[in-house]
């Protein structure tokens, strides 16, 4: 981070100080904090950074940023909520860089799509990425601060629970080319609709340049329909002939998925290092912010193929002759789909689907979860084991539609002891749930029992 003073922070966020001191870190943990730093002292459900302003001091911070009134052997930036003033420090940095900066957000698939971006402005610039899921309010500002004059693009990673947050993330970030890449049901239950989870995050239009280029994907039925004379809206896709960026001749090859891509005349094979349709969508997303940053086709195909999944995202591993697919990270209607989609096309032995509950689906949630229990039968997975009480009418729906071995589980224990008794050779198994069900822990325990 670049230096800062007290004084010039004070004034970025509206706020006062009694004193100057010069920044080189901005910090909202105590523990955390360096010599040079700037103490944000967050309030949150949990815990209370004022608390902690005595601990940041004697770990070397130069200046507090705080909300309440305090008495300090160190300058203190007073504001009226330091949360708000996070952000608003955060877009003043930001503006200090004229530089590429690419803002993504979408119903599902953000982080894939981040790093696949990433990969492919790397090929032509020193970029910055989000870190993890650090996409909210309180992480985007962090990531910014992250800046200095050897970066030369960013890519940033927008998330929303509720309308107007994405705006206030754009806003702060000031995109030079945003990306949409698909309206899904996530956090339908707090937006009610999706067409209005699709002005939600429309709402990085006001961030957004008169003039930029904004990337949405034209297979998705609202997206395509967007229009707007203000932005260069260029679509990717696969089923719409009318996208700039196509792919075609999609093949899903063990734990590889190929696919040819079309721009401008010009086709390329590509070898994406993940499985299926899903991620060759996030994959064109990535394409298409290349080429329109002036990367050739050939550089985008070799840096999608240098793309590495992280975390529980669809990581393929092998244990005892059995092919698993651990998807754990997040779970929604769309993503669930399209991870069957890739188990049904996935090896030459049994299916078997593990599946847990979708959160934050609100009035919904027993549909979708009753619709995931039809495409699992739709795709002849031969086996369904679920947990969780909502995934229950995932498996009456498949057995309703002739799955006969669907079974739901309350006990993760149970679960692994079923588990360790069906699997055999040549199996495949796809875990699918969203984060806070902690499915990983019944891969985990399995794992280690298979290889005993």
């Amino acid at each position: 981070m670049e230096v800062l003073t007290a004084r010039e922070i004070a004034m970025a966020v509206g706020g006062s100080v009694d004193g100057e001191s010069q920044i080189n870190a901005v910090c909202i943990d105590s523990r955390k904090v360096e010599r040079g730093c700037l103490f944000i002292a967050i309030k949150g459900e949990n815990f209370d950074g004022h608390e902690f302003i005595e601990s940041a001091v004697k770990n070397g911070a130069h200046a507090i940023m705080s909300h309440n009134d305090i008495e300090c052997e160190v300058p203190v930036i007073k504001v009226d909520d330091t949360s708000k003033a996070l952000l608003e420090l955060g877009g003043y940095y930001r503006s200090r860089f004229d530089i590429p900066v690419v803002s993504l957000t979408g119903s599902v698939g953000k982080t894939t799509t981040k790093e696949m971006i990433f990969e492919v402005l790397s090929t032509k610039y020193k970029t910055l990425k989000t870190q993890g899921n650090l996409n909210n309010e309180i992480g985007l500002p962090m990531t910014l601060f992250g800046l200095d004059r050897s970066y030369e693009a960013a890519v940033i990673e927008m998330g929303m629970n509720h309308s107007g947050e994405i705006s206030r993330l754009a806003k702060a970030t000031r995109p030079t080319m945003g990306v949409i890449s698909n309206i899904g049901v996530s956090h339908i239950e707090n937006l009610g609709s999706r067409m209005n989870i699709l002005k939600a995050k429309l709402e990085m239009l006001n961030g957004l340049k008169w003039g930029s280029t904004l990337i949405l994907n034209g297979d998705n039925d609202l997206l395509s329909m967007v229009k707007n004379d203000s932005y260069k809206i260029i679509f990717f896709g696969i089923e719409n002939e009318q996208c700039e960026v196509r792919a075609f001749d999609i093949k899903q090859l063990d734990e590889r998925t190929q696919f040819t891509v079309l721009y401008n005349g010009e086709t390329k094979q590509v070898m994406l290092p993940t499985l299926g349709v899903h991620n060759v969508y996030n994959a064109l997303s990535a394409i298409a912010v290349g080429v329109q940053h002036e990367i050739s086709l050939d550089d985008c195909a070799k840096a999608i193929e240098n793309y590495t999944p992280s975390g529980m995202r669809q990581r393929v591993k092998k244990v005892a002759n059995i092919t698993f697919v651990e998807d754990c990270y997040n779970s929604s209607p769309d993503s669930v789909k399209a991870s069957i989609c890739t188990l049904r096309d996935m090896g030459i032995g049994r299916k078997i689907a593990v599946l847990g509950d979708m959160l934050e689906l609100g009035s919904i949630s027993q549909q979708a979860h009753y619709e995931s229990g039809v495409q699992v039968a739709q795709n002849k997975i031969d086996i369904l084991f679920t947990f969780g009480d909502m995934s229950k009418h995932s498996v009456q729906a498949a057995q309703e539609n002739r799955i006969d071995f669907a079974q739901s589980f309350d006990d993760k224990k149970e679960l692994i002891k079923k588990l360790e008794d069906t699997l055999k050779d040549g199996d495949t198994v796809l875990f699918k749930a969203s984060r806070g069900m902690a499915l990983e822990e019944v891969i985990e325990a399995l794992y280690e029992k298979l290889k005993a």
